[in-house]
């Protein structure tokens, strides 16, 4: 039973490891390809401004990373990091924030999201608290999509806590151009048995386009959140399962799918 990890090219190199090492015969196919920001000049500014703020909110590890790597050598990072998983967490800690400064979802909460985050930092929020939170942007055909201002549920939570937001794109997320090889891949694997482990709902609509037309009534998902679960079964998945996002939860169902 082979496993097509699809996470941006970093991350999936590192889960298809784990998996394999697991004795999995998983291999990557990336359904988002990371790239730097189109504006750069937007993350130096928000780094000289970074002392105005009482919390830096990163939406992934991917915002990590494109964010420190623009970070002034004079500048520090002594403000409260909220991070919506255990991913996040860890790039936090390599770019060298201290993990008395992050907060982050339990390890044993259902999910790792901006919901679970928000009942962890909710009691931080007071009147005029400002909070960074540094993201991705897409290349939606809106306007606020193309710059990653689009409806951000945790940013509504901050306001209608008297808290103040602004917002910096870190990256850009793309959908990948795929060679013939991994087109035949994803083609060959609507039917014959594959799992797909999807982990965001973007992903899934690259596939979509990607390789339009096909029929997934015979495909099998496993996702790791239920908005990406109801988004499978809208292309048509014919199995669509849900796991916890940490590894031993991934590794376990998907063998129970064996």
């Amino acid at each position: 039973m082979r496993v097509l990890v699809t996470r941006p090219e970093r991350e999936a190199q590192s889960w298809v490891k784990s998996l394999r090492a697991a004795g999995l015969d998983a291999v990557q196919l990336p359904l988002i390809e990371i790239a730097a920001a189109a504006n750069p000049i937007d993350i130096q500014l928000a780094w000289q401004k970074i002392g105005h703020y009482q919390a830096v909110m990163f939406v992934s590890g991917n915002a990590v990373e494109q964010f420190f790597a623009l970070k002034p050598l004079t500048s520090e990072f002594g403000t409260r990091a909220w991070a919506t998983g255990p991913g996040t967490a860890r790039a936090l800690m390599q770019a060298g924030v201290s993990a008395s400064l992050i907060d982050t979802p339990q390890a044993d909460a259902a999910q790792f999201d901006s919901e679970t985050l928000w009942a962890q930092v909710a009691d931080q929020v007071k009147v005029v608290t400002r909070v960074l939170i540094v993201r991705g942007g897409d290349t939606g055909s809106e306007p606020e999509a193309a710059a990653g201002w689009g409806r951000n549920w945790l940013a509504q939570q901050i306001v209608a806590s008297r808290g103040l937001v602004d917002f910096v794109v870190a990256y850009r997320r793309l959908a990948p151009t795929w060679t013939a090889a991994q087109t035949s891949l994803a083609r060959t694997a609507a039917t014959d048995g594959s799992v797909w482990l999807f982990s965001s709902s973007e992903g899934i609509a690259n596939l979509d386009s990607g390789a339009p037309g096909l029929d997934w009534s015979a495909a099998r998902a496993l996702v790791t959140h239920p908005r990406i679960a109801q988004s499978a079964r809208e292309l048509g998945f014919g199995v669509v399962c849900q796991s916890r996002p940490t590894l031993a939860d991934v590794i376990a169902s998907i063998e129970s799918l064996g």
